[in-house]
């Protein structure tokens, strides 16, 4: 027993992924300040009962800005080409306004599900200009009471092959972007697209988060050149890509030879499931190829990975609802993961993303700000198996939303 500490909120007999048994988890000016098996105070209290008690879910790739665009096109889509066609044409009638409450629903759908950090990719092009970035960034500003939302840039149609795209650019990164991407096989020149930015990456002092190798077919690839820029210009730690099914293609002995060149470079990879099942192996008429990377193995042989969102409800991916945790069952699903590798899987939405965007204050330990997230299981292994409601959120220690658990009406006798 610890002798009484002045606390605003104290959590009874939560369950961590750090601790075997239930603590209490002291909370003072929005950071956590103590965690113990008995905290004494006159502090609120919230009792939860053995319940897990996780950091929040991290989303480390998004597109807030093309989301919900469902009755706009056709969706008969049948490759990654055309979905981006389909999406340019919509794009130059784009308003900061229709861009900002399409993204607003996304944001809201993710933050009652249990997500407190978020990385959203935007387009930045001569066709919408900077009016995506500015609804992104109004929606940053407006949604922090909630949620940590980082803004990477990225020219999603190429750069060398695209005039204009450049000083869009670089006017975001001048203008709060905090990330580049990029999208070397939508360019004719995809070396010097990659070359051009590690250049602005370096010129911004920004991380960098690609997106890569997008297809089936392992005879040639990108990720040699993303590796080799990031040992070249010391940017371990950095890098991050996003897609790169074509690992998911390779046998295993060519899969180790990978994840040692992505662990030695420091290169992360971002698994996206909904976008990869669906616009994966569209050409096999049977057996049709999962496309999906398996994370879970790269990070085993020392590779930082993630599972993330990516679209929703767009011709990229006609679903979602922005649930990490209902992305990493079905990760864990198609993976076909064992009951021992669920923590893992868990592992792919929370702490793993966490590193990868290179967030210094996430987890629940002392001196990091209370974002916390409650769901109604005992242990991590079971948020994955039973898919479990996230019954309520915290940003900096103020609760920031509650689900009311569902009661059944049976009937009186």
């Amino acid at each position: 027993m610890t002798a009484q500490t002045a606390f605003d909120l104290i959590f009874r007999r939560a369950v961590t992924p750090a601790f075997a048994t239930p603590v209490d988890i002291g909370v003072c000016a929005g950071r956590i300040a103590a965690i113990a098996p008995r905290l004494e105070s006159e502090a609120r209290e919230i009792h939860l009962d053995g319940k897990l008690v996780l950091p929040g879910f991290v989303d480390s790739h998004i597109h807030l800005d093309k989301a919900c665009l469902l009755g706009r096109c056709g969706h008969h889509h049948g490759s990654v080409a055309e979905a981006i066609q389909a999406v340019a044409a919509m794009k130059r009638d784009f308003t900061v306004e229709d861009v900002y409450q399409r993204g607003a629903r996304v944001l809201e759908r993710a933050i009652v599900a249990g997500t407190t950090r978020m990385r959203t990719h935007v387009e930045i092009d001569p066709r919408i200009g900077l009016r995506g970035f500015e609804a992104i960034k109004a929606l940053k500003r407006d949604y922090a009471w909630a949620i940590d939302l980082s803004v990477c840039v990225f020219p999603q149609e190429g750069l060398t092959n695209d005039p204009g795209a450049e000083d869009l650019l670089v006017a975001a990164l001048r203008d709060g972007g905090e990330v580049i991407g990029g999208c070397p096989y939508m360019d004719t020149d995809p070396m010097a697209h990659l070359e051009k930015l590690f250049d602005l990456a370096q010129a911004f002092d920004v991380d960098v988060d690609l997106h890569l190798d997008f297809d089936l077919d392992p005879s040639w690839w990108h990720l040699d050149e993303v590796c080799r820029q990031a040992e070249r210009r010391n940017y371990q730690g950095r890098v991050a890509i996003g897609h790169a099914t074509k690992l998911s293609a390779l046998p295993p002995a060519e899969f180790a030879a990978a994840a040692a060149k992505l662990s030695r470079a420091g290169v992360a990879v971002t698994v996206l499931p909904a976008t990869d099942l669906y616009l994966m192996g569209r050409d096999a008429t049977h057996h049709v190829p999962r496309g999906l990377t398996l994370a879970h193995r790269l990070v085993e042989r020392g590779v930082v990975c993630s599972v993330a969102t990516n679209n929703v409800q767009n011709p990229f991916t006609p679903f979602g609802d922005a649930s990490l945790l209902r992305m990493a069952n079905f990760y864990a699903n198609v993976a076909q993961a064992s009951i021992g590798e669920f923590d893992a899987c868990l592992d792919l939405v929370t702490k793993l993303p966490a590193r990868l965007m290179n967030l210094k204050d996430y987890g629940i330990e002392p001196g990091n700000p209370a974002d916390v997230i409650v769901l109604d299981t005992a242990s991590g292994r079971g948020a994955i198996a039973e898919l479990p409601d996230v019954l309520m959120g915290f940003k900096n220690g103020r609760q920031v939303f509650e689900r009311q658990k569902a009661v059944l009406m049976r009937p009186l006798h």
